[in-house]
């Protein structure tokens, strides 16, 4: 049985490797700063460095992406499928369009720099400011698809 709590797409914004990598590399960073302190000190540097780092990066891939029964909830953001329009999925340079001198301020953004595709979703409530949501999300035919099937638009609708 399917209620508002059990999700139909759910998706972690996780950072990528290569920012774990980096963290790691940061806190042998702090250990060679403060080697000449000696090698305590140093292997105090490597664990604070290492950990401060990955708390950021932790952090950065905290969002979660979810669509519901009847609520798409991005972040702190829950937004009635029932507001929602048309899903539309944009890839490389035109995700990059809608990022940059495409945007309209008042739209609601999920970004992340590591993810080149996103869903621009329109917002039809009268009483909402807010034209579109924009989400970045590594799944872009998935959480379109996941809104479309629960605002009840159909595949034909679709451009």
């Amino acid at each position: 049985m399917t209620t508002s709590k059990t999700p139909v797409y759910d998706e972690r914004l996780t950072a990528p490797k290569s920012w774990w990598v980096i963290s790691a590399l940061f806190g042998v960073s702090m250990a060679l700063v403060f080697l000449p302190y000696g090698l305590i000190a140093a292997l105090i540097a490597l664990v604070a460095g290492t950990c401060l780092a990955g708390l950021y990066v932790s952090s950065q891939g905290s969002m979660r992406i979810r669509v519901t029964s009847d609520l798409l909830v991005a972040g702190d953001a829950r937004i009635p499928l029932t507001a929602l329009g048309e899903a539309e999925v944009l890839e490389g340079e035109e995700a990059r369009a809608w990022r940059t001198y495409k945007v309209d301020l008042r739209a609601f953004m999920v970004m992340r720099s590591y993810i080149s595709t996103a869903v621009r979703v329109e917002v039809v409530d009268p009483d909402d400011p807010t034209p579109y949501v924009y989400l970045s999300t590594r799944a872009p035919e998935l959480l379109a698809e996941a809104i479309r099937k629960k605002s009840g638009q159909s595949g034909a609708e679709r451009e």
